[in-house]
């Protein structure tokens, strides 16, 4: 069975989706609309933008979810049976799939992204990535912490990304070094992103959800809140809104994928971060050989039976 892959933020690049909207005139107009449903050139920012402005949350997320349904559109669906997306990227999964329309999407994409950064504004806090320890050692230990931190991202084993407030999560960090990790290693944002500070941005991004239209699914949706099959479209929702301060559950999202039988993982999107993740979650299970479907925007993983 073939799996559709979408990533999340931080798979961005400077000159991502050129290629894509020079290859067919159809997609093409599809990414031009993007300017005219966010009131702004973002395609400018996309192909030959400031690096700093490109990472802005505000333009990364919209700019991630353009390039993954652009890359969708080029490769046609590639008849996929099943489709997930890492954090950000449950919304092209959700186009993929026949829940969102990409006008609708793209209107809850921009929405989100400016709230989670409404809301890292008012709280300024921290992520960190904790390597080579398991994921019950890391839930115990930001358990154990007074204040706020908790795993956000479950991204395959050994590797999960702890997020809170900036004195906890280092509070944390220190810890897991005395506990064996590998690495503790603050990230780059300014932001708790898949926490309880996020319940602003989840407050603003439930209110958007309730007022577009969710279709039925075509195929099931693994989210990262359930990790399993979904496709009614008011559990849909209900999910989409619980993962802005819950974790991201990719780890156990694939190995479900896998247990319903998933044997092609489909990387469809910028960069190739879930290929990296997948070929770690199966390694010890299968040989995964790497076949590029298209060298820029999508990337085959084939796991043998």
């Amino acid at each position: 069975m073939k799996a559709l892959v979408f990533p999340g933020q931080g798979s961005q690049f400077v000159g991502m989706g050129k290629e894509l909207y020079d290859s067919r005139k159809d997609i093409k107009d599809l990414m031009e609309s993007a300017n005219e449903i966010l009131g702004f050139d973002i395609l400018s920012i996309m192909f030959s933008g400031a690096d700093e402005d490109l990472k802005k949350t505000e333009v990364t997320q919209p700019s991630i979810f353009i390039h993954s349904v652009a890359a969708l559109k080029a490769v046609n669906g590639l008849g996929a049976e099943m489709v997930a997306g890492h954090s950000l990227g449950e919304f092209s999964a959700l186009v993929a799939n026949g829940v969102l329309s990409f006008d609708d999407g793209l209107k809850l994409v921009s929405e989100r992204a400016k709230a989670m950064q409404a809301a890292c504004d008012a709280n300024p806090s921290s992520m960190a990535a904790i390597l080579g320890l398991e994921d019950a050692k890391v839930e115990e230990i930001c358990a154990s912490i007074s204040g706020i931190v908790v795993p956000a991202n479950y991204n395959c084993p050994g590797q999960l990304v702890i997020s809170g407030e900036t004195v906890a999560v280092e509070e944390a960090c220190a810890k897991l070094k005395e506990a064996g990790a590998k690495r503790a290693l603050l990230l780059p944002v300014n932001g708790a992103f898949h926490s309880p500070l996020m319940q602003p941005a989840q407050e603003r991004l439930a209110a958007a959800i309730e007022n577009t239209k969710f279709r039925k699914a075509t195929i099931p949706v693994y989210q990262n809140i359930t990790t399993t099959a979904v496709t009614d479209p008011d559990q849909i929702k209900a999910n989409l809104i619980a993962q802005l301060t819950g974790p991201v559950k990719w780890t156990q999202s694939v190995q479900n994928m896998i247990k319903d039988g998933a044997t092609n993982f489909i990387e469809v999107g910028p960069g190739k971060t879930l290929q990296g993740l997948i070929k770690k979650l199966t390694a010890k299970l299968h040989r995964l050989p790497q076949f590029n479907l298209n060298k820029k925007w999508a990337r085959f993983i084939h796991r043998e039976s």
